[in-house]
């Protein structure tokens, strides 16, 4: 029989705190060594401490010499064991960086993830994913160093070579793994079970941290995961190993503009003193918080003393240099990227490449399958592909987006890799599947359209009114670059439709500041077809955005003067009415009324003399508020029931649809007047059935968020409290939403009142 080994440091030590009668946390208060670490000495995690700890222990215990020498000599033949128990400078972890910034809660997930709990045979993985330039190896190789001390057995890094043509082959990453764990090469089996096997019990014995780096597949890493035990695996990938059972996943994700900032003040080190804080700042968002992109365009200033950060920040900014721009020495951002580029089979690398030709910041499935030239489920993979490998971001709701270097990226491959007349091809096809499906979308809410009888079969599917609504809403970067795109390369007719279907869906969003652009762009558009009406037309929807609210009145005369000349000239009735219509709305917000009056009645008459009743009770519906804002609210309110009598008079000739968006705004208006007559139980009625109604339209906007102002104002004149707060809270969220923060504090403090 062997010599029987005595009692090892961690059960000495119990010993000696039990005697003296101690808790673990109180001869860690006296020794100043943490209970987490007197844990690990306690329970064999940590069998050779550093001296210095062992010394602090035997004074707060106050052993004797020969306790004292007892619990020194065990703890430095620990030491020795674990010295020799593995092959030293075999793969040893690679040292961190000194200006490692930020990561403050992925480092608090890795520490949890060392301490946390598992089911029996059940390892503890930790799976780090996310795409090039994110400095996924930088935060493992510096997580790894700071919980070195909870790994007494060692910390193994292997690096799998997962972004190369030749990914290291499991067999051969246990062979390292086994070497570094003290198994000589004669001992290594031969089979690549019993090779993984042998590595997961003697990973199961032992307290080591295992940071496998840079993993390939699910296949890959599978044989190195350990199945139960003391010791840890961190694995770090591009892919998402979505296969992977039983780990615990951290995506990582850029960098905050102030932690970036502050990573790249960090490296720059003294020369940051040099530098403007604003200049480092515009730097710091140039690289889109990519720790790489940082430590890329530190380095330059770095290596060029005399460099001017500013001129760098200026070069930066032009997207066509914007990409070249990030290569120091052998870092390059470009080559990350295409690391990644090289994994795609090639038809998805050319999805990824034609993707470039997006003109917004997201995309979703359909128009993938238009800039791909593919079928929906083509499309589908082709996303599942490159969300896989973190070249392109899954935004939720099936919306997706690039970072803004690999779109720069997609786009330098797609002018070195397709030819000049295929990306003509390719803008021209994204380009009118936009604005065509924009204009369809458009109509969905202008009389006389609605419904497509016939569907283009080619474009996007638009089952109702509000999935109109909201694709319009979610593409809008999208349509509106394809109008830009079409407008410089005279694609006029395009241009125009899309504008002129905006007209009745801009008033469910009037507080959107594409419409400028949009009307300026049609009127451009009906000028170069040689259009005078339609330019007149659109001079006049410009007339209608700029008396939005807080309104430009001296903006809506110059359009509204140049529209009336425009129309005079072509006989357009009907375009001369609106002109005057606008003129009013501006006359009105200069507090001129009677001209305003005026203006209106010249415009319901021409309505009235060409059979347009739509128009013609907006007209009056206008002078009605020109008397309300004269004060004359007995004559605003007798208008105003005037035209609801016509609004729910079926007979009355008006389109529906502009009865349904009429009434709500006749009711609000009503309200408003009964309330300064002193009715104030009608006026609650009235405003509360406009308000549910402007509800059920979705149009929130500047008279909805003033209705409801006043609401909660007379229902706290009424002593309903609670329903008045509510009122004001709500006000509050529409002004917010339309942009008006003024209104919106006020409102938000007159409900803190009401409470």
């Amino acid at each position: 029989m062997g010599e029987t080994e005595g009692p090892g440091f961690g059960e000495v030590l119990r010993g000696h705190r039990r005697a003296a009668r101690m808790t673990l946390e109180q001869l860690a208060e006296v020794s100043g060594v943490s209970a987490r670490t007197l844990s690990d000495m306690e329970r064999g995690r940590s069998k050779g401490p550093q001296a210095r700890s062992v010394t602090a222990l035997a004074d707060a215990l106050k052993l004797d010499d020969g306790g004292r020498e007892r619990l020194i000599e065990l703890a430095r033949d620990g030491r020795l064991r674990d010295h020799w128990a593995r092959r030293s400078g075999l793969c040893e972890l690679p040292r961190t960086v000194e200006d490692f910034t930020g990561r403050g809660e992925e480092l608090i997930w890795l520490s949890e993830l060392v301490y946390a709990e598992s089911s029996p045979g059940v390892g503890v993985v930790g799976l780090v994913t996310g795409s090039a330039g994110l400095g996924k190896t930088t935060f493992a190789v510096r997580a790894a160093h700071s919980v070195r001390p909870s790994f007494p057995d060692g910390v193994l890094f292997l690096d799998l070579f997962g972004m190369s043509q030749q990914p290291l082959a499991a067999e051969e990453a246990l062979r390292l793994l086994l070497r570094a764990l003290g198994v000589a090469d004669q001992h290594v089996p031969g089979d690549p079970r019993e090779r993984s096997s042998l590595y997961r019990s003697l990973l199961r014995d032992r307290r080591v941290l295992v940071v496998l780096d840079n993993a390939a597949s699910e296949g890959q890493v599978r044989p190195l995961l350990p199945g139960g035990g003391a010791s840890r695996t961190l694995i770090t990938t591009r892919r998402l190993l979505a296969g992977l059972e039983g780990v615990r996943r951290l995506v990582l994700g850029p960098l905050p503009l102030p932690e970036s900032t502050e990573l790249l003040t960090g490296i720059l080190g003294e020369r940051a003193a040099r530098d403007e804080e604003s200049t480092l700042g515009r730097l710091a968002e140039l690289c889109g918080g990519l720790p790489l992109a940082l430590r890329i365009i530190g380095n330059r200033l770095l290596s060029r003393p005399g460099w001017d950060a500013a001129e760098l920040a200026a070069r930066l900014a032009d997207e066509e240099r914007r990409l070249h721009q990030f290569k120091a020495g052998d870092l390059k951002i470009a080559n990350a990227f295409g690391m990644s580029y090289e994994q795609l089979a090639d038809s998805t690398r050319r999805v990824f490449r034609n993707l470039a030709a997006v003109p917004g910041r997201d995309l979703d499935v359909a128009l993938t399958a238009v800039a791909g030239g593919i079928p929906i489920g083509d499309a589908w993979d082709a996303l599942d592909d490159l969300v896989d490998l973190g070249l392109l971001q899954d935004g939720g709701a099936g919306r997706y987006r690039f970072h803004d270097l690999v779109r720069l990226f997609a786009r330098d491959r797609l002018h070195e890799e397709e030819t000049p007349a295929g990306q003509r091809v390719l803008t021209d096809r994204v380009m009118s599947w936009l604005l065509r499906t924009a204009t369809m979308a458009g109509r969905w809410f202008e009389p006389g359209y609605g419904r497509p009888d016939r569907p283009d079969p080619d474009l996007a599917v638009l089952t109702s009114a509000e999935e109109a609504d909201g694709w319009l809403r979610v593409n809008v970067d999208n349509w509106l670059g394809a109008l830009r795109i079409a407008a410089s390369s005279g694609s006029h007719r395009l241009v125009l439709d899309c504008a002129e279907s905006m007209h009745w869906f801009s008033d469910r969003w009037a507080h959107s500041p594409h419409w400028r652009e949009v009307f300026a762009r049609g009127a451009e558009a009906a000028g170069a077809l040689g259009d005078p009406a339609q330019q007149a037309t659109q001079l006049n929807y410009l007339a209608w955005v700029h008396s939005v609210p807080p309104g430009d009145p001296q903006a809506v005369l110059r359009y509204a003067a140049e529209a009336l000349e425009l129309a005079t000239g072509a006989g357009a009735t009907a375009q001369i009415a609106w002109s005057h219509e606008y003129t009013a709305e501006a006359l009105l917000l200069l507090g001129r009324h009677a001209g305003a009056i005026e203006s209106s009645s010249r415009a319901a008459e021409l309505f009235r003399t060409i059979g347009d009743i739509d128009s013609y009770v907006q007209s009056n519906a206008a002078i009605a508020k020109c008397l309300f804002e004269e004060g004359r609210y007995a004559e605003a309110c007798e208008r105003y029931l005037g035209l609801l009598a016509v609004l729910d008079d079926p007979e009355s000739g008006m389109t529906p649809s502009v009865v349904v968006h009429s009434r709500p705004l006749a009711l609000l208006r009503i309200g408003s007047c009964l309330r300064h007559l002193g009715r104030r139980a009608d006026a609650i009625s009235a405003l509360s059935e406009g308000i549910d109604l402007v509800d059920g339209l979705g149009a929130s906007d500047y008279r909805q968020a003033d209705a409801l102002e006043t609401l909660a104002s007379l229902l706290a004149d009424e002593g309903r409290t609670d329903e008045s707060r509510r009122a004001y809270l709500r006000a509050a969220q529409v002004f917010e939403s339309i942009g008006d923060t003024t209104a919106s504090s006020r409102c938000q403090a007159l409900a803190t009142t009401a409470a």
